[in-house]
């Protein structure tokens, strides 16, 4: 039962009008959550349901927005506001699961796949997040999901970005006493929506026609969702089911890369990436010429010159970039990857990966929803895969003294395409999650290995090379196992 209720009516925050689209375009073929992955070693503390339940309600007030939910004015005339669930339920957010012994990563890679598929109920707060017991040496796995519409960056990160610490050591959080604040009635809501409206003349208007497009979505027999005309293996019109595949390569051999060629961590990333891409298609017979490119957005972050260094006071933007899947030559493919990024560096606004992975808590869960929202603005066949690349922090986090051993993100497809990916670099580690349609792309766990080779492929132009083991791995091997 809830301890009580506040007496003040609540003053509503309303949806932006650029998120109002997130909700239009929004559907069972595509929906628009970001999830993280981590995988966790409890150690003698231990992380079972019970304790990730009281972890997040003592936290989840450093993001209110995470026990609101949005509420519609009355016939769609005006934007949805944000108002405390009087319902909030903390267990009906926080889900336990479980593996089959032996509790391969094969086993929880469909597991995340079906929970990826599954939209988020717009009749609660915008979230989950799932425990994932019963994993191979005894470690356990969080996939949390949040839409995009729930996290801007600035009134709100993600519900991750809160829950780790940098030791192992159980950080006391007092706690907030929260009882919901009552909300206006319709009467209230349609009353406030004409003043915004009559305030704010052009954001009605983009109010009514996202009412119009909702209410023609709705009719039978008329295909009004969004289509793209866009061809090639990384097109599709999507399904309602998901694949997901996992690549855990180390941080020092990007470095070596970069040593030896020059650039970035993130050109080599990138490269590899493109590489990857490359021996895929070739093992589906797609044709390659000298000439074939492959457009990628990439969102980047650029610094607000008014934030203080510590806080998330940066904006990301989109840049495109084309992919040279027809060069043969890695150190070529290199070079005009890190070519092409050298205009967006040269600028000055580019973020430096130490700045971004400074940041407060485990920043990279929030820039990847960021990023996710910058793509969901693009132009529909303007690009062919979107890619979101994020340092973290290079020592090791914990969550209720359980230590992180890796993370990956997992990004949501728009319509037209069938592949995005996501890369987190942390502690030593850089972890690839890549998202395919289950239908358009049965072979995803192929794009995944020819990722891996593509790295040894670059690293092995680096000299010297020393005799060890494979540098990179598609899963599956023991769930959490450190790279190498």
């Amino acid at each position: 039962m809830l301890a009580g209720r506040a007496t003040m009516c609540a003053m509503p925050s309303r949806l932006p009008t650029r998120d109002i689209a997130l909700l239009t375009q929004e559907s069972t073929r595509e929906p628009l959550h970001v999830a993280t992955l981590a995988i966790l070693d409890p150690g003698p503390s231990g992380l079972d349901h019970a304790t990730l339940v009281e972890l997040i309600n003592e936290r989840i007030a450093i993001v209110p927005r995470y026990r609101q939910r949005l509420v519609s004015a009355p016939a769609g005339l005006g934007r949805p506001v944000w108002l405390d669930d009087e319902a909030f339920d903390l267990s009906y957010h926080v889900r336990r699961s479980a593996l089959p012994g032996p509790g391969s990563m094969a086993a929880l890679r469909d597991l995340v796949a079906r929970l990826l598929a599954r939209r988020l109920d717009r009749q609660r707060p915008l979230w989950e997040a799932y425990l994932v017991e019963g994993l191979a040496d005894e470690r356990v796995a969080l996939l949390i999901k949040s839409h995009q519409a729930l996290v801007d960056g600035t009134d709100t990160v993600d519900l991750a970005q809160v829950l780790l610490d940098e030791t192992d050591e159980v950080r006391e959080v007092p706690g907030d006493h929260w009882r919901p604040r009552v909300g206006p009635g319709p009467g209230q809501l349609l009353a406030r929506s004409v003043l915004d409206s009559v305030r704010h003349p052009r954001q009605a208007t983009d109010v009514a026609v996202s009412t119009a497009w909702r209410f023609a979505s709705a009719l039978p027999g008329l295909p009004v969702h969004r289509r793209s005309d866009q061809r090639g293996p990384l097109a599709a019109t999507l399904s309602q089911q998901r694949r997901f595949v996992t690549v855990a390569t180390r941080l020092e051999d990007y470095r070596s890369v970069r040593k030896a060629h020059g650039g970035t961590v993130n050109d080599v990333i990138l490269a590899t990436i493109t590489g990857g891409l490359r021996g895929w298609m070739l093992t589906r017979g797609e044709q390659i010429r000298a000439t074939t490119r492959l457009r990628a957005m990439v969102p980047m972050s650029v610094v607000d010159i008014d934030a203080e260094p510590t806080s998330l006071g940066s904006q990301v933007v989109g840049h495109q970039l084309s992919l040279p899947v027809g060069e043969t030559n890695p150190v070529v493919r290199l070079h005009q990857v890190s070519y092409a990024l050298r205009a967006h560096r040269e600028t000055g606004r580019a973020v430096a990966a130490n700045r971004l992975s400074a940041l407060p808590g485990f920043a990279p869960t929030t820039f990847h929803v960021l990023g996710a929202r910058i793509v969901q603005q693009q132009p529909l066949g303007s690009y062919h895969v979107a890619i979101t690349n994020v340092p973290g922090p290079q020592d090791p986090l914990f969550m209720s003294g359980a230590r992180m051993v890796e993370t990956y993100p997992a990004l949501p497809l728009t319509e037209g395409h069938a592949v995005a990916i996501g890369v987190t670099s942390y502690d030593g580690g850089v972890y690839v999650g890549i998202v395919a349609d289950r239908d358009a792309v049965p072979d995803v766990d192929v794009l995944g290995q020819c990722m891996v080779e593509a790295l040894d492929e670059l690293v092995s132009t680096s000299s010297p090379i020393p005799e060890r083991a494979p540098r990179g791995r598609a899963r599956p091997q023991a769930p959490g196992t450190r790279p190498p």
